[in-house]
């Protein structure tokens, strides 16, 4: 198989709806948020993150990864989809058609 398929490569998507109303839980939240960029996830819309992953086995990684980060409270979903149900995604902003940006390179280390 094809090591590179659009089959194999996946999305990682964290979807969430975090409580803000005391300090404790704004830390929570920023401390979550701040877990998972640093874990290479990057915002797609405010409560969206998503990251490349070069296969499932890497997605499964990332995804015990951002299960360890989950704060107490809130609401969390976490979606892996292949590379090719990620280009077949339509964006649009303000009514008009976005093209989807290219994932920045990572390099694979053996």
């Amino acid at each position: 198989m094809d090591r590179f398929s659009e089959y194999r490569i996946m999305w990682v998507l964290v979807l969430f709806d975090l409580p803000t109303e005391t300090k404790k839980e704004r830390k929570a939240a920023a401390d979550f948020r701040k877990r998972i960029m640093a874990d290479g996830f990057t915002m797609f819309q405010f409560s969206i993150y998503l990251r490349h992953c070069p296969s499932r086995e890497n997605a499964e990684v990332h995804i015990r990864r951002v299960k360890s980060f989950m704060p107490e409270f809130g609401h969390i979903g976490i979606l892996c989809i292949t590379d090719k149900q990620f280009g077949d995604m339509e964006i649009f902003s303000n009514c008009k058609p976005t093209p989807i940006s290219q994932p920045c390179q990572q390099l694979e280390l053996f």
